[in-house]
C-alpha cells in the first residue's frame, strides 16, 4: 500500500485505517497475503517518488497505489503529479509489479480547468499496460458527513469499510495478476 493519509488511516485506530481492514477483508475472502505500510500522511506524489526504493526494499509482488490528495490541496500542477506518478509506475513496471493506481479529484475552489487537467492524468494513467485503474478513492464516501471524520476530508471507519468493499474485488484481481506475473 502506497499512498498518502487515506491510506494510513489518519485519525483512525490502527484497526480501523485502510491497510488494517483491506487486510481483514482479504483474509476474510481466503487470501494468505502481507500488506506492507508503504502510507504516509501528508504525503505527495512527490514524496512518494522519492521514497519509492525504500517501500520496495521488503519485496513486493503487487503495488496499489493511492496519491493525488496533497498534490490537489497543495494546488500541485497536473503535469507535476503525471510526472511524479509516471515515474512510480515506470519503476513498478520496470520490476514486473501489478498495479492498482486508484484516483484522486482536487478540491473544487480551484476551478474547473484545474480539475479536468487533474483528473485527465488519472485517465491517462489508467490505461497503462499492467495498470489496474480505479478513478476514485473515495467514491461514495467523499463529502457524506455520516462516512467521514470532522475533517470532511478523511473517512471515518465506516467510511474506510465502503471504500475496502468497493475496492475487494479491483484488489483480487491485482493479487491473481501478481500470481501471474
Amino acid at each position: 500500500m502506497f499512498g498518502d493519509s487515506l491510506s494510513a488511516g489518519y485519525g483512525l485506530a490502527h484497526p480501523d485505517g485502510f491497510e488494517a481492514q483491506l487486510q481483514a477483508a482479504l483474509k476474510a475472502a481466503g487470501h494468505d497475503v502481507t500488506i506492507v505500510d508503504g502510507a504516509v500522511s501528508g504525503d505527495t506524489s512527490a514524496g512518494g517518488r522519492a521514497r519509492l526504493d525504500w517501500v520496495l526494499a521488503d519485496g513486493v509482488n503487487a503495488a496499489i497505489v493511492e496519491f493525488g490528495g496533497n498534490d490537489g490541496l497543495r494546488g500541485v500542477d497536473p503535469k507535476e503529479l503525471e510526472a511524479n506518478l509516471s515515474a512510480i509506475l515506470d519503476m513498478l513496471a520496470a520490476r514486473h509489479i501489478p498495479v492498482l493506481l486508484t484516483g484522486m479529484y482536487p478540491p473544487p475552489n480551484l476551478g474547473p480547468d484545474y480539475s479536468e487537467a487533474f483528473h485527465a492524468v488519472y485517465e491517462r494513467l489508467g490505461q497503462r499496460q499492467g495498470v489496474l485503474y480505479d478513478p476514485f478513492f473515495l467514491d461514495g464516501v467523499a463529502a457524506i458527513p455520516s462516512l467521514n471524520q470532522a475533517d470532511g476530508m478523511h473517512p471515518n471507519p465506516e467510511g474506510v469499510k465502503r471504500i475496502v468493499a468497493r475496492l475487494l474485488p479491483l484488489v483480487e484481481k491485482l493479487l491473481a495478476e501478481a500470481r501471474t506475473s
